[in-house]
């Protein structure tokens, strides 16, 4: 079971998140929060696995709130749930510490199989924030590190994984993979998260920078 805070400045979206999970048995929502300090001082009267969190909040924005939740509860796991799909906001609020980082377009579908892969230890980023990150590697080609090596690196990936890996690229959500390499979606988790082991990628957006530095994917 993963206890879940809801943290929105906006009740009509808390309102539509508990809704879309109170079917889901794996996820019960222990408590929702207004803003980043409700949410501080809503922490310590109940256990908790996850925060989803949004990160444009009155008073306390959801930066100060996860930098504060990663160094006094350093096992709770913060998941941000957003409008903001520009890169500078990811990039910050991961290198952080965050475990996801969820579009607020995403589908009931994507943010439980989100949420099972966190818990889990995996991190997630939703398919539209890395094809971002493709889009503007696309744009400025100059901005990327030149390949290393002679192309050993990558040696130990499978065939499996290399095709698992065109089609993250391509922005296909786990359970489309499944569907069009005909596999059930928790073979497809393992193999992201094999990619993820071996080439050492914090989360999707670096493993799609690295396959495409290293020619994996076009």
């Amino acid at each position: 079971m993963i206890n879940l805070i809801i943290t929105d400045d906006h009740k009509i979206v808390r309102d539509g998140l508990k809704a879309l999970l109170q079917d889901h048995s794996a996820v019960r929502v222990v408590g929702e929060a207004a803003s980043g300090s409700e949410l501080l001082e809503l922490l310590p009267q109940v256990e908790a696995d996850i925060v989803l969190m949004d990160i444009s909040m009155p008073g306390m924005d959801g930066f100060d709130t996860a930098a504060h939740i990663f160094k006094h509860y350093p096992e709770l796991k913060v998941v941000v749930l957003s409008m903001l799909s520009h890169e500078k906001y990811v990039s910050r609020m991961m290198e952080l510490g965050a475990s996801g980082y969820i579009l607020k377009n995403a589908g009931k579908d994507e943010l439980h199989c989100a949420l099972q892969l966190i818990a889990q230890g995996c991190r997630y980023i939703s398919p539209d924030v890395t094809l971002e990150l493709l889009r503007k590697v696309k744009q400025f080609p100059s901005e990327m590190p030149s390949p290393s090596g002679n192309g050993e690196e990558h040696r130990e990936l499978s065939k499996r994984e290399l095709e698992v890996l065109s089609l993250i690229g391509e922005g296909y959500t786990n359970a489309e993979i499944a569907d069009r390499l005909f596999t059930s979606k928790r073979t497809v988790e393992t193999h992201r998260q094999n990619l993820l082991d071996k080439t050492k990628a914090r989360n999707t957006a670096a493993l799609v920078k690295y396959a495409l530095q290293r020619g994996l994917i076009s």
